[in-house]
């Protein structure tokens, strides 16, 4: 999720100062993402120095509230109308793990994998479980953050059933030779300097 995104966008309700900023996105994703203050006042900060928002004079409790800039609202609506391509999101960390695991020699790439799905079924229960728990209660915005993140756990755990089907099938290749040292890589005895000791 992009930070300086969703700022953008809850400043688009109206103004607001980094407190409320925090709050007002935690709210708006079910606390999912924690956002750290620290981060808010920075991204603040790199939004005031692009011209996409301003800071208005510090209200009364000390708190200086900021403001979206017309370049701010073109920026977001930019944001709105551009689909996430799968390269813009962070690395898959599991597709790693476990590409390194089927390559690093000891590892027991068939308990990394089941290890993995236990741990995915257990969120994809308590996933379930939240949503069941506030059905009637939940707002949409809640709902869909969610949902997102229930089909996301679905579909790592189906990934990992692939993963094991394709494990029972599959035969390592044989080690390789160390390759063979070229003609150019052997010294010449004849050649060779000799250092007295």
């Amino acid at each position: 999720m992009s930070i300086r995104h969703g700022l953008l966008a809850l400043l688009e309700r109206g103004p607001m100062y980094g407190y409320q900023l925090r709050a007002a996105f935690e709210e708006s994703t079910g606390a999912t993402w924690p956002l750290n203050i620290g981060q808010v006042y920075t991204t603040l900060s790199r939004l005031e120095r692009d011209g996409l928002v301003r800071p208005l004079p510090e209200n009364d409790g000390g708190q200086r509230p900021y403001e979206i800039t017309d370049p701010g609202r073109t920026e977001l609506a930019q944001w709105f109308a551009t689909p996430i391509s799968r390269t813009d999101r962070p690395r898959d960390e599991l597709a790693i793990k476990l590409a390194l695991a089927l390559t690093t020699p000891g590892v027991d790439i068939r308990a990394v994998v089941q290890t993995q799905r236990t741990a995915s079924m257990r969120t994809l229960q308590e996933y379930t479980r939240l949503k069941s728990r506030d059905a009637e209660n939940v707002e949409l915005p809640w709902r869909l953050v969610l949902d997102a993140m229930i089909f996301q756990a679905e579909a790592e755990i189906r990934w990992l059933d692939h993963c094991e089907a394709s494990l029972m099938r599959y035969t390592p290749p044989a080690p390789k030779a160390p390759p063979a040292a070229s003609p150019a890589d052997v010294p010449d005895p004849e050649h060779s300097e000799v250092r007295p000791s």
